[in-house]
C-alpha cells in the first residue's frame, strides 16, 4: 500500500495521473449560430453535441432558462444544422437541416444513414419544438418583414414559402440563369434584391413581387455584391469589386483596381458611386474579413458602416452619405472579425484584436461620436456579441475552457445552458505562452508555445509543430472561435499533457496581423514563402535545451497539411514525421476547386510557378514517414491530392500509413471521425518519436 501510494503521489508530482483523453478532450458541445430575437427577449444557438446537432434557446430574466428546443436524437448523425434566424415576432425560429451536396449532387453522410441528408428549411416555437415543422428542401433562406413567408434557394432557383400556411406549397418565385445568392427583402417586403453570379462578373438585381418583374439596374463586367436597403426602401447601396488579372486564389494581392460603394435610387433607377477606395493600401477588398453576412450596414442618419483596410489593419468606417465622406471608427493595430449594427441604428458591437493580437474581445461604439468603449477583456477570447434586453449575450472562451454562450452584464460572464455542459471536463489544462520565431529568410514570425506540465528546464522532450489551415486562419491563446481549430487546440493540449513541447505556428499569409503579413510576399502558390516560417520553427525547436532535436513532429490539416508536406520533403532531416490531414500537395490540382476558370495549360507561367511551390515538386526529398488522414469526399481539398501523394512516396518507398473516411468532408461531421484523427495523430506521431 505504501508502495502505491509513494507511486501515485510521484506520477501526481509529474503530471502524469488521470490525465484526460482525446476523446473527453473533445467532448464538450461546441456552440455556434448565436442569435436574437427583434426584441432581445429571447437568444438561441446550435450546440454540436458529439456529432449531434440541435436548437437551444434561453429566455426570461438573465436567460435562465435555458433548453433544447428540437429533438433530433440521432447519436452522431453528422447531419449539420445552420443560419438559425428568429421569424420577426420572435415566439418562433427557422433553420437549415442537412448536408450541402457535392458536385455530384449528393449530401455528405459519412454516418451512412439510410435516409435523405440534403438540406431542408424547418421552423420551430421556443417551447421544446412542440410544433416543428418540416417547410421544404432548400437553405440560404430570408424571412419577409411581416414574418408570413420566406425567400430561400433550392435546385438554382428561388422559391417562396409560407410561414404561416402549411396548406400552401412552396412555389418557384423566380427563375434566371446563373447562381444566385445574398437575398435581402426591403423594408415593406414589396421586393427582393440578390446577387447574381455569372462566371467572373456578378449583378445585382431586384424582383419586384407585385409586377414579378427582375431587373438588373447597374451590370457591369465586375463583381457587384453586398446589397444593403436603406430603412426607407428607396436606396439600394452595394459594392462594386473590380475583376482583376489572373485572379487566382493563394497568391499575394496588396493592390488593385480599387473597389468601391454605389448607390441606387430603387424609383428613378439613377446610380452613383458615392465612395471609392484609394489606391495602395486598401484597394482590394479583404475576403476574409470581417466575418460578416454583408459588408455593409445601413446606419441611422444615412450612414453606412463599411469596412476597409486603408492603414492596412481592417477596420470599421463610417460613411456620410450626403457629404461621401468617411470616418475611421476602429483605429489601432488590430483587425475587426465580428460586427453588429444594434436595433437602435447607431450602436456597434463588434469583436476584434485591438490591443491583444492573440485573442478576440469585444468592443460599443457609438458611431455619431465614434467613442469606441472595450466590453470584455484578460485572458479570456470573446466573440459573436449580439445585444438584448438582458445584456450582451456572446460566446468565449479560455485557454482551459472551450467555446459557450453566456450573458455578460454587470462587467460579469453568467454561462448559459450548463445543465448541457461536460461536468468532469478537465481544468487544469497548459496555459499557452505568446513566443516570436525567426524564419529563415529573417522575418518575425508569431507562434504559441506549450510547455508540458511540471517542466523542468534541461530535460529532453520530444516536440511537435501544429500548422492551421486556410490560410486565412489564426490560432489564438486559448480554444479558438472556429470547432476545427478548437478540436486543433484540444489536440496541441494533449501533446503538451503527455510531454512535449508544443508550437502552433501562425505562419505568413494567415490573419490577425495585418494587411502585410496576411498579403505576404511570394507566399502560396507563388514560391511558399511561409516554407520559410515552418523551417525557422524547426530550428527554433532544435536549439531548445529542453527538446530533442531527433524528435521533431509536424501535423496540421488543410493548408496545415500542405506545409506539413513540404517540411518532410524538404527538410526530412529536421522533421522526424508527420501528419498530413486532408493537405494540398499540387497546387495546380486544387486551385481549380476555388477558381473554376484556372486551366494550367492556360496559364503555363503561372502553373509552372504553382508546381515549384507545391509539396510534390520536392518530393524526391521526402525521406520521414508519414499518415495520412483524408475524407473521400472533400469538397475543399479533392481526394486524389492523397492519391497522388500516396503514389509517389510508394514507389520511393517512403514510409507512409493511411486513415480514409468513406463519405467524409474536409471539416468532419462526424464526432467519432475527430477522435479516431486525432487518436491516430497522436498515435502515429508517438510511436515514430518512440523510434528515434
Amino acid at each position: 500500500m505504501k508502495k502505491l501510494l509513494l507511486c501515485s503521489l510521484w506520477l501526481l508530482a509529474n503530471g502524469l495521473l488521470a490525465q484526460p483523453s482525446i476523446e473527453l478532450l473533445l467532448a464538450q458541445p461546441f456552440p455556434t449560430n448565436l442569435t436574437a430575437s427583434a426584441d432581445g427577449k429571447n437568444i438561441a444557438w446550435v450546440f454540436n453535441d458529439n456529432g449531434s446537432r440541435n436548437v437551444y434557446s434561453a429566455s426570461g430574466v438573465n436567460f435562465n432558462d435555458g433548453a433544447r428546443i428540437t429533438g433530433f436524437e440521432e447519436k452522431d448523425n453528422g447531419i449539420d444544422i445552420s443560419e438559425l434566424s428568429f421569424t420577426p415576432s420572435g415566439k418562433h425560429v427557422v433553420f437549415v437541416r442537412g448536408n450541402t451536396p457535392n458536385g455530384q449532387g449528393y449530401a455528405a453522410n459519412p454516418a451512412q444513414l439510410q435516409m435523405e441528408t440534403s438540406r431542408f428549411l424547418y421552423m420551430t416555437d421556443l417551447e421544446h419544438g412542440r410544433d416543428l415543422r418540416k417547410i421544404a428542401a432548400g437553405y440560404a433562406f430570408k424571412i419577409a418583414p411581416d414574418g408570413r413567408s420566406m425567400a430561400y434557394l433550392n435546385a438554382g432557383q428561388v422559391w417562396l414559402a409560407s410561414l404561416v400556411d402549411t396548406v400552401v406549397k412552396p412555389q418557384v418565385l423566380f427563375k434566371i440563369r446563373g447562381g444566385v445568392s445574398a437575398l435581402r427583402w426591403n423594408p415593406d417586403g414589396s421586393k427582393l434584391a440578390f446577387v447574381n453570379t455569372r462566371g467572373d462578373h456578378s449583378f445585382i438585381g431586384i424582383y419586384d413581387l407585385a409586377a414579378k418583374s427582375i431587373s438588373f439596374p447597374d451590370p457591369s463586367a465586375d463583381k457587384n455584391q453586398d446589397p444593403v436597403w436603406s430603412p426607407d426602401g428607396e436606396w439600394l447601396a452595394y459594392i462594386r469589386n473590380p475583376i482583376q488579372a489572373d485572379e487566382f486564389l493563394f497568391a499575394p494581392r496588396r493592390t488593385g483596381f480599387p473597389w468601391s460603394i454605389r448607390l441606387l435610387h430603387v424609383k428613378t433607377g439613377e446610380v452613383k458611386e458615392i465612395w471609392k477606395a484609394d489606391e495602395g493600401k486598401g484597394s482590394v477588398l479583404v475576403g476574409d474579413l470581417p466575418a460578416v453576412e454583408n459588408k455593409l450596414l445601413w446606419a441611422k442618419g444615412q450612414q453606412i458602416i463599411f469596412p476597409w483596410e486603408k492603414d492596412g489593419w481592417v477596420h470599421l468606417n463610417a460613411l456620410d452619405i450626403e457629404k461621401k465622406s468617411a470616418k475611421l471608427l476602429t483605429p489601432g493595430a488590430g483587425e475587426v472579425e465580428n460586427v453588429v449594427l444594434a436595433p437602435d441604428g447607431q450602436t456597434l458591437y463588434y469583436s476584434c484584436n485591438i490591443g491583444d493580437l492573440n485573442r478576440r474581445h469585444i468592443w460599443k461604439m457609438d458611431i455619431n461620436t465614434a467613442q469606441a468603449e472595450q466590453i470584455t477583456e484578460g485572458e479570456g477570447i470573446e466573440w459573436s456579441p449580439i445585444p438584448t434586453g438582458e445584456g450582451l449575450a456572446l460566446l468565449h472562451a479560455s485557454a482551459s475552457k472551450p467555446a459557450w454562450p453566456a450573458l455578460y452584464t454587470n462587467g460579469g460572464f453568467k454561462d448559459l445552458a450548463t445543465a448541457f455542459s461536460i461536468s468532469d471536463y478537465p481544468t487544469d489544462l497548459v496555459q499557452p505562452q505568446q513566443i516570436s520565431i525567426k524564419a529563415t529568410d529573417g522575418m518575425n514570425v508569431p507562434a504559441q508555445l506549450f510547455l508540458p506540465p511540471n517542466h523542468k528546464a534541461g530535460e529532453k522532450h520530444p516536440a511537435v509543430i501544429f500548422l492551421h489551415g486556410g490560410s486565412r486562419r489564426q490560432m489564438l491563446l486559448g480554444f479558438n472561435y472556429s470547432q476545427y481549430y478548437s478540436n486543433a487546440y484540444a489536440l496541441n493540449q494533449y501533446f503538451a499533457l503527455k510531454g512535449y513541447v508544443v508550437i502552433a505556428l501562425n505562419f505568413r499569409s494567415g490573419i490577425g496581423y495585418g494587411l502585410d503579413f496576411r498579403e505576404a510576399l511570394n507566399y502560396g502558390r507563388t514560391g511558399a514563402s511561409e516554407v520559410n516560417d515552418l523551417i525557422g520553427a524547426g530550428e527554433y525547436l532544435k536549439t531548445r535545451a529542453d527538446v530533442d532535436p531527433k524528435r521533431i513532429g509536424l501535423w496540421g490539416g488543410s493548408y496545415g497539411g500542405y506545409l506539413t508536406a513540404h517540411g518532410l520533403a524538404r527538410r526530412s532531416d529536421l522533421f522526424a514525421a508527420g501528419v498530413d490531414i486532408h493537405g494540398v500537395h499540387n497546387w495546380n490540382k486544387v486551385i481549380p476547386t476555388f477558381n473554376p476558370s484556372y486551366d494550367p495549360l492556360k496559364y503555363p507561367v503561372i502553373a509552372k510557378k504553382a508546381f515549384e511551390s507545391s509539396p510534390m515538386f520536392y518530393a524526391a526529398g521526402w525521406k520521414s514517414p508519414v499518415l495520412f488522414i483524408h475524407g473521400d469526399d472533400d469538397r475543399n481539398v479533392i481526394f486524389s491530392e492523397t492519391e497522388d501523394m500516396i503514389k509517389v512516396l510508394r514507389q520511393r518507398k517512403v514510409p507512409f500509413e493511411q486513415l480514409i473516411f468513406p463519405d467524409e468532408v474536409h471539416s468532419f461531421l462526424l464526432q467519432r471521425s475527430w477522435v479516431k484523427a486525432y487518436e491516430a495523430t497522436f498515435e502515429f506521431l508517438d510511436r515514430q518519436m518512440k523510434q528515434k
